[in-house]
């Protein structure tokens, strides 16, 4: 039962407390060690981020709960949690289920997919936390193996027997011991021992050439096969037998990107990702919430150190000591670093992107909005420019922009990019319109100079690099010798991206010119005919 108090009667003891609003709706829970000190820091801290601050201003009560110590706590503050939901807590509700692979008890156990563990009724494997990756697996261990999926025995063979991804047990093509046998071989495979089993298959398929059973032995090697193929896609070298998790996350303008990855008995079985809003012990909270609905893994390697009661919590979830592991240097550390890219990669990709350019560079502020230009012709014919444009890392085809050329006569593409380099950057300067932070020109050491000589004319000051062809390396300006990026770095293919967009845009457009070209072209020549006929 909750007692409204006032701060002053707060206990200075763990426990959980709750804020209500005016309505008396629970808008907030919390854990602390210390309860009346946390709650105080609420209204006497003046540096909470704007989550906070909206919460503090909605606050018209609060209550609390005493435990015995901060695990109990944390336990209690997951109930309440999802008890009231209350709209300040990090939102956890939406989060993909995980899904096991099960086999089920029958004579003949059935092999499919278990969004739920439950005693008594099966072997589980898992959970998976990536549905592709559990559907390869699942795939790969009823071909293999052959193991019937249906729910329930049919009195004739269907359409799986033909298909040759289930022995039909139902029509007695396998005996009980045999179908056990290859159970218990997917069991295995399931549980990250695939090796062992690799060994016990080829010395198996050994024994039957020696005898010459040939089929049988095929039967084998296509197993073998199966499996290395799922071990290729799926192992993860790790320096233990265990089963970990790695988290880490990031905080960019008050938004947490997380990501785990799950791994078992050496094998990377995929990523779990969430965004949520940040707040002042929004990773305990996660950590709380996340594993209230699965048990821990052995080991959880984190990037810095967690409260002792969050690691105690962890291992009564698990029901046997967690490690929890904060690597400074190998393996571990590499995994941690290798989540971290994949967070850039999923959340902050774009950002990323425009930071590795602005460093490959040294350019003083970042190049967020970026203009590269390109020209098409067909033997000197038809010549048009494109312009695109790139905003925080991407494409903004608003402002994408296409020129005929003009003041240029044949093949001259070096005085083509300086008349449309030339009319795009006066007619902003006219307009009073921003100037782009970068220019880029798909050419060389040539094209460079057009557009720089057009840009002096105007008086624009606006960097510019060119990207040549064939072997992309980069020209800018008062350096003689090209600069050469790492091929595989992100600014060079950040690079290459814009290029090859301009050149798309670009051809596209002079396409388009031809095509009306031919087709007026078609329509005189029908028209002259016409004349000639009636003349």
């Amino acid at each position: 039962m909750y007692l409204m108090i006032s701060l002053a009667s707060l206990p200075n003891a763990p426990g959980c407390y709750l804020f209500s609003d005016e309505n008396g709706t629970i808008i907030y829970v919390g854990k602390a060690k210390d309860v009346k000190k946390r709650v105080a820091s609420y209204f006497t801290k003046t540096d909470h981020d704007t989550k906070t601050t909206n919460l503090i201003t909605r606050i018209a009560s609060v209550d609390y709960v005493m435990t015995m110590s901060e695990a109990e706590a944390l336990l209690l503050e997951n109930n309440l949690i999802k008890k009231h939901q209350p709209r300040y807590n990090i939102d956890l509700k939406d989060a993909k289920r995980f899904a096991y692979i099960e086999l089920s008890l029958d004579e003949f156990p059935r092999i499919g997919i278990a969004r739920r563990t439950t005693k008594g009724e099966g072997t589980y494997f898992g959970p998976f936390v990536s549905a592709a990756q559990r559907d390869q697996v699942l795939r790969v261990v009823k071909k293999v193996f052959r193991l019937r999926s249906c729910t329930k025995l049919p009195k004739r063979a269907c359409l799986r027997y033909h298909l040759q991804s289930c022995s039909a047990p139902c029509i007695g093509t396998i005996s009980a011991d045999e179908y056990r046998t290859q159970v218990e071989r997917a069991a295995a495979l399931l549980k990250g021992k695939g090796t062992d089993l690799l060994k016990s298959l080829k010395a198996e398929m050994a024994e039957r050439s020696v005898a010459q059973e040939f089929e049988k032995a095929l039967a084998l090697r296509n197993q073998i096969t199966a499996i290395e193929r799922l071990a290729e896609r799926q192992h993860v070298e790790r320096p233990k037998d265990t089963d970990q998790d790695v988290i880490a996350y990031t905080v960019v303008d008050s938004t947490v990107f997380l990501m785990i990855f799950s791994v078992q008995k050496g094998l990377l079985l995929g990523k779990q990702e969430y965004t949520f809003d940040a707040s002042g012990d929004f990773f305990e909270e996660f950590c709380v919430q996340y594993y209230a609905d699965r048990p821990p893994p052995a080991e959880i390697i984190l990037p810095h150190e967690v409260d002792p009661a969050l690691i105690e919590y962890l291992s009564q979830r698990r029901g046997s000591a967690v490690q929890v592991t904060v690597p400074k240097i190998g393996e571990k550390k590499k995994m941690l670093e290798l989540v971290n890219t994949n967070i850039e990669h999923a959340f902050l990709r774009d950002e990323v992107k425009v930071k590795e350019l602005q460093a490959a560079f040294d350019f003083p502020v970042p190049p967020v909005v970026i203009e590269c230009f390109d020209i098409s012709h067909l033997s000197g014919t038809s010549m048009v420019g494109s312009m695109v444009q790139f905003r925080n890392g991407k494409p903004d085809k608003s402002n994408y922009r296409r020129f005929r050329i003009r003041t240029v006569d044949g093949i001259d593409d070096i005085a083509s990019i300086g008349e449309v380099v030339k009319r795009r950057y006066s007619r902003l300067a006219n307009e009073g319109a921003n100037l782009p932070d970068l220019i880029i020109i798909d050419g060389g050491k040539g094209q460079l100079s057009g557009a720089l000589n057009a840009l002096a004319a105007i008086g624009a000051d606006i960097p510019v690099i060119a990207i040549a062809k064939r072997e992309d390396v980069i020209y800018m300006p008062g350096r003689m010798l090209p600069l050469r990026l790492d091929r595989k770095g992100i600014a060079l293919r950040y690079i290459q991206e814009i290029r090859n967009e301009a050149h798309r845009f670009a051809v596209t457009y002079h396409r388009l010119l031809r095509k009306k070209k031919v087709v007026g072209e078609d329509e005189k020549l029908k028209k002259r005919a016409a004349d000639d006929y009636f003349r």
